[in-house]
């Protein structure tokens, strides 16, 4: 969802906001949303808040999208529009390839609602940068990130949901303590705990991002923090990424190379990142 809002507001000029599922499941509240498109992400489409906020929605004047990959569920069902993403079974609990599939979804959206030709076709040459992304090397970041007292994952614009999901997958499957941050907030208090054994992971960018995101690096590491950048810095902490030449195809690219990253440094802290320890497949929230 953070991802498709960047892309709608910075492609199309229209905003897009969150409203939190409680708003409709825990407090009723009765949402004034004529001419809005409620638009719902969701793996399973079975979590009950998620399905209560659609309705919410809808009773309020929404028209609902539902970008699923399971269409036979609450959200799907319910949706005056669904998206199905396609992207098969998710066999481990922790979901990735649905991830992916609904950041190229987002795009494939953009590129339909703002007619943008360009991103069709660069979005035709995905699948083969995406095989290429499975096969970057980042096993150098492994024993660093393993001997990590905390992690920050930071990116900024079409980037920052993948900060976001990196830091929940370092929590999920390696158990380590990981939060997101952009670029831009980094600098204005989380930079104080550089230097105290913080490891931190940059998601360069393609666009003027760039230089946000390289400002903060450059803070955070003369700071004492080891940094990793992922993407097209030339340095000894760079963690390879295919060139694709789209900031906004980018992001695809950077998740899948950081999860083939994130199932090795598993299986090397001892987890199982298939299965890790107090998680459930579909976590049903009200």
């Amino acid at each position: 969802a953070t991802f498709f809002k960047y892309l709608i507001e910075t492609r199309a000029g229209l905003p897009v906001a969150s409203i939190g599922p409680s708003v409709a499941s825990v407090y009723g509240g009765r949402l004034k949303l004529d001419g809005f498109a409620c638009v719902t992400f969701s793996q399973s489409g079975g979590s009950p808040d998620l399905a209560a906020l659609q309705k919410a929605a809808q009773a309020g004047g929404a028209r609902t999208v539902a970008v699923v990959n399971v269409e036979n569920s609450p959200v799907g069902k319910n949706a005056e529009t669904l998206f199905p993403i396609h992207a098969g079974p998710e066999k481990a609990v922790a979901a990735t390839k649905s991830y992916v599939a609904m950041l190229f979804a987002s795009l494939g959206f953009t590129a339909g609602f703002t007619a943008d030709a360009a991103l069709y076709d660069d979005l035709s040459r995905a699948p083969d940068n995406l095989r290429a992304a499975l096969a970057s090397d980042w096993s150098s970041a492994l024993s660093p990130f393993a001997q990590s007292a905390s992690l920050y994952c930071v990116s900024r614009g079409y980037g920052l949901s993948v900060a976001a999901e990196s830091a929940l997958k370092l929590k999920e499957i390696c158990r380590l303590h990981a939060e997101s941050y952009s670029a831009a907030e980094a600098l204005h208090g989380p930079v104080v705990l550089a230097g105290r054994g913080l490891t931190v992971l940059f998601f360069d960018a393609l666009d003027r991002a760039g230089e946000s995101i390289a400002a903060a690096e450059a803070a955070m590491r003369q700071r004492g923090a080891s940094t990793f950048i992922a993407g097209r810095a030339q340095s000894a902490r760079q963690l390879p990424v295919p060139d694709c030449g789209n900031a906004m195809i980018e992001p695809l690219l950077q998740a899948t190379a950081f999860y083939r990253f994130a199932e090795a440094l598993s299986r090397q802290l001892g987890e199982n990142p298939d299965a890790p320890a107090g998680l459930e497949k579909v976590t049903k929230t009200v």
